[in-house]
């Protein structure tokens, strides 16, 4: 008789068993590099860049809204050519250029090539995001909910490493040195995510049609809309946040209270993960966007150091478990596709986001975040919207993964 393998490992042919926590840590990695510092390592080097490199406030619009629209044509990607999120070759060569893109950051002074560079920085970013994500829905399906949680843990783990570096290297000045050492951090955890499992293929055609038959368009529609509302109204703040607080407190503030945000991440998937075994999914989304819109507003409506620091850890606290939680409905509605669907109007929302503030960045960052606490209320409100009828339970899946359909037989 063979011994049964626990359900926490899964078997790898030919090889001992395969512990969840690698595929947790890998993904965990990929994640940090790709969105913790590909995206987010912008956001406490932009002060320095305004004052060291004569960045304009429109011009670090345009560089982040390049980032953005480089986001949205690799999530694209990933629907139009699903083969792309599941080859192991697309996902190092992400990794190769994204670095590079860091790299070559502080190579010149040209506003044009920076551009270029967080343009394709975008691309390699959302081929990460989406090959991570769909690689730990994939794979740890019949594992518990805080296991993905901890993965999604990686974003804030890379946005508080790249936030320490340049907190550092404050007190040189050193707008280059703060890129080339993000572009060494991000080097490290390309590494570590080097050997991920993407997510595998379809086992046939029949299998994609019956998935098809459980689609649940009118709350994934409102879904859609509330994480769509969020990417406008959090990368707003994820852009401007630094520099909203050190325009109205000490310079090590702002970038201080990033790494807060990114420590605080750390947890918040798994912690909310969790509280979706006890309420509703629908409704976590909601409260989540609310914390949110609260802590958003809070720098614009108050000010001072403690306003801030409550601000960054509400943000920090809130945002991956807001797609935690909206992708973790996505995958729960069975809707094909559905990480590529939500990152794709998360990223459309994120391009938006920088365009709608760039008029009022003459005003400073209050207004800015005031839009981008209402636009957050907007997604809750959405998000109450799909708490109506919500299918919290639906149909069983057959060991392949596939929907069992009444009516429909499988083959064995």
């Amino acid at each position: 008789m063979s011994a049964r393998i626990p359900r926490r490992f899964a078997a790898v042919p030919g090889g001992p068993p395969r512990s969840p926590w690698v595929d947790v840590a890998q993904a965990a990695a990929a994640l940090a590099t790709g969105v913790g510092v590909g995206r987010f390592a912008y956001t406490p080097i932009l002060p320095l860049m305004q004052t060291q490199a004569g960045l304009s406030a429109g011009a670090a619009a345009n560089l982040a809204t390049a980032n953005y629209v480089g986001y949205l044509v690799g999530a694209l990607a990933g629907i139009l050519v699903p083969a792309l999120v599941r080859s192991p070759t697309v996902l190092r060569g992400s990794l190769i250029v994204l670095v590079a893109t860091l790299a070559g950051m502080p190579a010149t002074q040209s506003t044009t090539v920076w551009i270029v560079l967080r343009l394709v920085a975008g691309v390699t970013s959302a081929l990460i995001f989406v090959m991570a994500v769909s690689s730990l829905l994939s794979h740890l399906r019949t594992h518990p909910a805080h296991l993905p949680g901890w993965a999604f843990g990686g974003v804030g783990a890379g946005i508080a490493l790249s936030g320490l570096l340049v907190l550092g290297l404050r007190s040189a000045a050193d707008w280059r040195a703060a890129w080339w050492a993000s572009a060494g951090l991000a080097a490290l955890l390309a590494l570590a995510s080097w050997s991920l499992r993407p997510e595998a293929a379809p086992a046939s055609a029949a299998a994609t049609t019956q998935r098809s038959s459980t689609r649940t368009h009118r709350w994934f529609t409102a879904l859609f809309a509330s994480y769509a509302l969020e990417g406008i109204g959090y990368i707003i703040a994820g852009t401007f946040l630094v520099a909203a607080i050190e325009s109205s407190a000490p310079g090590w503030i702002g970038s201080g209270a990033w790494v807060l945000a990114g420590l605080a991440a750390v947890p918040s998937s798994a912690l909310w993960a969790w509280l979706s075994r006890r309420w509703s999914r629908p409704g976590l989304l909601c409260a989540a966007l609310v914390v949110q819109a609260v802590g958003i507003a809070l720098p614009a409506l108050i000010g001072g150091v403690t306003a801030a620091l409550i601000s960054a850890f509400l943000f920090g606290a809130t945002f991956l478990g807001i797609s935690t939680i909206a992708l973790a409905a996505g995958a729960h509605l069975r809707f094909p596709r559905s990480v590529a669907l939500l990152t794709t109007g998360y990223s459309a929302g994120q391009i938006l986001g920088p365009l709608v503030v760039t008029p009022l960045l003459g005003h400073g960052y209050r207004q800015a975040l005031i839009v981008a606490a209402v636009v957050v209320l907007a997604a809750a409100l959405a998000a109450a919207v799909l708490r109506i009828g919500f299918p919290h339970h639906m149909p069983a899946e057959h060991a392949s993964g596939q929907a069992l359909v009444p009516g429909v037989r499988y083959r064995p």
